[in-house]
């Protein structure tokens, strides 16, 4: 288990971390969820060993791993960036800390082998990596973090720097890969789609500090506070409560008069499509509703709620 304990990080007197504290469980993967700058990859450099708290601890099955080196501590790390060695073959990427451990010809070529079948790169040994395309490299460097068999594996926004068609697939391939090896992990995101699809729980961070931590459905279903809720892309709060969009039903009122508001965008989100509602009282309302009905920019339309989609917020 991965235990965080009351860590502190500041930087020009200015705190970047606020006694957060954080457990991740054997075979569990936590996703950390926050906007530029609330902390999230300060963290991730923390359980690292890449920069060391101003107070707290960090724990790794019980041991206090705080002052230990980060090449000791037994823990994978993959960047956005991938930070793979261009000018070797897949193989050699792949292999590195294997050789720096010490491990034989031998098995460092099994090893290699088991890891591209894993990451579905079989064949790949001996190709540039300068020629793989950004997905391809994305699968070579976790493939490399793995290598060694972590006790955990930290992810820092893996996903970011790929087109969106490309991380959609890549997630669905590491969501089944967690599964399959049922590793322990923390991946690091801005992302909420990522962080709901992957983590078994999710830390929502913000200011530095661990705002709300639970399931996808946990988080989704009550966010903490106003806050939150707009993170997660719920924007419906008022008067001190959460309206979910799935909530808010629309009738278009024929003729263009009566009704309650007039649809200002939509926007096509997959089956559902967004729809945002400027009402009389000069409110804002969204509404997720299927894609095979929906009212046009322009419609004036009937608003009607289901009370069981408004939650109260703290």
């Amino acid at each position: 288990m991965l235990r965080i304990d009351d860590v502190t990080v500041s930087f020009d007197g200015k705190s970047a971390l606020d006694r957060v504290a954080l457990e991740v469980a054997e075979g569990e993967v936590v996703t950390v969820l926050g906007p530029s700058g609330s902390g999230k990859s300060t963290l991730l450099r923390v359980i690292a060993g890449l920069q060391r708290p101003d107070s707290g601890r960090v724990l790794l099955d019980g041991d206090d791993i705080t002052s230990v080196p980060p090449h000791r501590r037994g823990i994978g790390l993959v960047f956005q960036d991938h930070a793979l060695f261009h000018h070797r073959d897949v193989q050699d990427n792949i292999g590195f800390g294997l050789r720096m451990r010490g491990d034989s010809r031998d098995e460092i070529e099994r090893r290699v082998g088991e890891l591209l079948e894993l990451v579905g790169l079989t064949g790949y040994e001996r190709r540039s990596v300068a020629t793989l395309s950004g997905g391809e490299q994305q699968r070579v460097a976790l493939a490399r973090a793995l290598a060694p068999a972590p006790r955990v594996l930290l992810l820092d926004e893996p996903l970011g720097s790929l087109d969106r068609r490309l991380r959609d697939r890549l997630l669905d391939e590491l969501a089944q890969l967690f599964e399959h090896i049922a590793l322990t992990a923390l991946y690091v995101t801005h992302d909420q789609e990522e962080a709901f699809a992957l983590g078994d729980r999710v830390a929502v961070v913000g200011a530095g500090r661990v705002v709300q931590i639970g399931t996808p459905d946990e988080l989704w279903a009550q966010p903490a506070d106003e806050d939150t809720a707009r993170f997660l892309g719920l924007g419906n709060v008022r008067n001190g409560a959460l309206i979910r969009p799935e909530a808010v039903a629309l009738t278009r009122v024929e003729g263009g008069k009566g009704g309650d508001g007039v649809v200002e965008t939509v926007v096509r989100r997959g089956p559902t499509v967004r729809v945002v509602v400027r009402l009389d009282a000069g409110e804002i309302l969204e509404a997720a509703v299927i894609a095979l009905d929906h009212p046009s920019p322009g419609d004036r339309v009937h608003i009607a709620i289901d009370e069981r989609g408004v939650v109260p917020l703290d």
